[in-house]
């Protein structure tokens, strides 16, 4: 039971991490004409494969997506869902009698 909570929390470790990398790349190449940026659609993706906190903590590191509306609206709300998900399939891991009651 521990080792898909241990999965779980790498899983969203390493999801954040590399939503916040990805806000690092794009601030860098936000100046530069000519670039291949990465697309909001790309970052809205990973902030709701549960790399919310790692979008947020970019946007306000890097100062970058902070005057887009639905960044500042929409990434506490994906945020918020995340939690919500890991705290059912916690409660639910941690209940096994509901997932098999006979």
């Amino acid at each position: 039971m521990y080792d898909y909570l241990l999965f779980l929390i790498g899983f969203f470790i390493l999801m954040n991490g590399i939503a916040f990398l990805i806000m690092w790349l794009d601030k860098g190449r936000a100046g530069k004409t000519s670039t291949q940026r990465i697309s909001e659609g790309m970052m809205f993706f990973m902030a709701t494969i549960f790399g919310s906190i790692g979008v947020y903590a970019g946007m306000y590191l890097f100062r970058h997506k902070t005057r887009k509306w639905y960044f500042v609206v929409g990434i506490p709300f994906i945020f918020i869902q995340n939690i919500s998900f890991l705290l059912v399939v916690y409660y639910l891991l941690n209940n096994t009698s509901i997932l098999f009651a006979n």
